[in-house]
């Protein structure tokens, strides 16, 4: 698992925090610019005050759909990305404007499917899921939307169990991948760990 936004309490060449202060604030931008773009492709078509749909029905649709289960690979379902997903939303390493991207994008595709075919996008068939998907990876945010999920699903696959991925190591099993030793459990886990 990577950290993000790590305080720096080093005493660190002043060249490299500026280059880092520079890497944060040009990656919020990123992602302020791609969550704007997003917002105005779909936040028109919401009707005024209308409650925000709980994501998770949502993100775990997309992840299922991103990465389904096979008969001899696991899938979104099998390494808990949603389990996992919720660990980072939940993260204070993690910034909290991807946190809100995240968790936005759900509500938008919930959005876009209640448009196109009147029901939550947790309730879309697999066509229906796509269609949805690649119509919004069309648009700048939407790519990078559906891009960090991938990239949370990947992590999932990847992380050691402690950070609610991966049980048992079953990613690591189909990888045929043998971790390092020794593994965070409770306790250990880098976010539980004092500065």
């Amino acid at each position: 698992m990577i950290r993000r936004d790590k305080p720096v309490t080093t005493n660190q060449a002043p060249s490299l925090c500026a280059w880092r202060r520079q890497l944060v604030s040009r990656r919020r931008f990123l992602i302020q610019a791609a969550g704007g773009s997003v917002a105005l492709l779909f936040a028109p078509r919401r009707a005024p005050g209308a409650a925000n749909p709980d994501p998770w029905p949502t993100l775990d649709a997309v992840l299922q759909h991103l990465l389904p289960s096979e008969p001899d690979s696991p899938g979104a379902l099998e390494i808990r990305a949603l389990d996992y997903l919720r660990f980072v939303t939940g993260d204070p390493w993690v910034d909290a404007q991807e946190r809100e991207f995240i968790l936005q994008g759900s509500r938008w595709l919930d959005d876009l499917s209640q448009q196109h075919h009147a029901k939550a996008a947790s309730s879309l068939d697999d066509a229906q899921m796509e269609q949805l998907l690649r119509e919004i990876v069309r648009t700048g945010a939407g790519e990078n939307w559906v891009s960090t999920l991938l990239t949370y699903l990947f992590e999932a696959l990847l992380s050691a169990p402690a950070y609610g991925g991966n049980p048992q190591g079953v990613g690591w099993r189909w990888l045929q991948y043998v971790p390092g030793f020794p593994l965070p459990g409770s306790g250990t886990r880098y976010s539980e760990l004092p500065l």
